[in-house]
Formats: structure tokens, C-alpha cells, sequence
């Protein structure tokens, strides 16, 4: 099964792929985890990568391409796989669709997951991030204490630079100006579309996605 979960920053896209990851056991692909990675790094792209994502825009397109095209070609990507934060633009969507064609997959469902922009602004505002391992939590989910859940370290949490609210509301901006596009391409390219409230649980949020690639 091939899936790109679709929607604003913050609306819990990285949540689903993760549960959707292990129950149909495809790999997940999280493109704003690679680049956290190569801006962690800080190699030559990643320092360039750094600079664009504090200001909440987007990595242009040939390096985003050039990310998804080598990842989707490992073996764990045969049997499926779930996308992360791309496409982002059309012609992201172009793209992906010209590499779907050598791969010779035809059959694509995009999850589209909704919420408003105030809900998005509050929730992001209240993630932190490891500064060790890069795991994000919300702030009830550490509350109380100082070590890291997943790794261990001592007050390691931190709001990352892209969480601040005016670097969300530059995000969201751009997500309407520039991504949401995406999906009437899709929905002209007769793909498979499917929108998912996200402001409900996480957990009926996943039984509703289920139930749309089901059918």
C-alpha cells in the first residue's frame, strides 16, 4: 500500500504515519525528519536546510525530489510505503508522479487530515523536542519531569525554532499559498482522496484512515 498523508504543519501527519507504519508494516517516510537530520549534521545542505526551516519556508523543490527519489528506491519501499511531508508543491507532485511511473506504481490513496489554523497554532506551540534523540512530546507529556522518555537525558527539551508562533503562522501561509494546491492536482489527476477530521483522538482519527484505505 502506497499512502501520502497530507495536511497543515501540526496536524498529525508524523502521529498517524507512525501507528499506520507499524500496523501495515511499510516503512515511514518523514521528509522533515530527514532534513532535521541533515541540518543536525550541519553538512553544507544541511546548514543551508537549517536557515529555511527556522524562517518556516520551504526547501526548494529539486532538494526535496532528490530526498524522496533516493529513499523510495531502498528494498524496504517495495511492499509500500507511507509519505511524510511531500509533495508540497505541484510541482513536487509532478515530480513524485514522473517516479511513481518508472517504479511502475500505479495506485496511490492520499490522506488529507484537517483542522483549523488556530488548533494547529496551539498545538504546535506546546511541542518540545530532545535535544539528544530529536523526539518531540507535547508539554503533558513531560510535564513533571526532566529526563527524556525516549533517551534518557537530563533537561533536554527545547521549542524548536519551527514551533515558535510566528514561524507557524509563516508555515501555515505558506501550506495555503503554496501546498494546498496539492490537492485539487490530485483530485484532477483522479488519484484517490480522502479527508480525515484530525481534531478528534488520535486513536479515531487512525480507525477513520483505516477505514477510508479499507474501502
Amino acid at each position: 500500500m502506497r499512502i501520502i498523508l497530507f495536511g497543515a504543519p501540526g496536524v498529525g501527519k508524523g502521529t498517524q504515519a507512525k501507528i499506520l507504519s507499524s500496523k501495515l508494516n511499510i516503512p515511514h517516510i518523514s521528509t522533515g525528519d530527514i532534513l532535521r537530520e541533515a541540518a543536525k549534521e550541519q553538512t553544507r545542505l544541511g546548514k543551508k536546510v537549517q536557515k529555511i526551516i527556522n524562517r518556516g519556508d520551504l526547501v526548494p523543490d529539486d532538494i526535496m525530489i532528490k530526498i524522496v527519489k533516493e529513499r523510495l528506491v531502498k528494498p524496504d519501499c517495495k511492499a509500500g510505503f507511507i509519505l511524510d511531508g511531500f509533495p508540497r508543491s505541484e510541482v513536487q507532485a509532478e515530480a513524485l508522479d514522473n517516479l511513481l511511473d518508472q517504479l511502475n506504481i500505479n495506485s496511490i490513496s492520499v490522506i488529507n487530515i484537517t483542522a483549523g489554523d488556530d488548533e494547529i497554532i496551539k498545538r504546535l506551540n506546546k511541542r518540545r523536542a530532545c535535544r539528544e534523540c530529536g523526539k518531540i512530546f507535547t508539554l503533558e507529556e513531560i510535564d513533571g519531569i526532566i529526563k527524556c522518555p525516549n533517551c534518557g537525558a537530563e533537561n533536554s527539551f527545547y521549542l524548536r525554532n519551527d514551533d515558535r508562533e510566528d514561524v507557524i503562522r509563516n508555515r501555515l501561509k505558506v501550506f495555503h499559498n503554496t501546498t494546498e494546491p496539492v490537492l485539487n492536482y490530485y483530485r484532477k489527476s483522479n488519484r484517490k482522496v480522502f479527508s480525515i477530521n484530525g481534531m478528534s483522538s488520535v486513536e479515531d482519527v487512525n480507525e477513520k484512515i483505516i477505514k477510508a484505505l479499507d474501502s
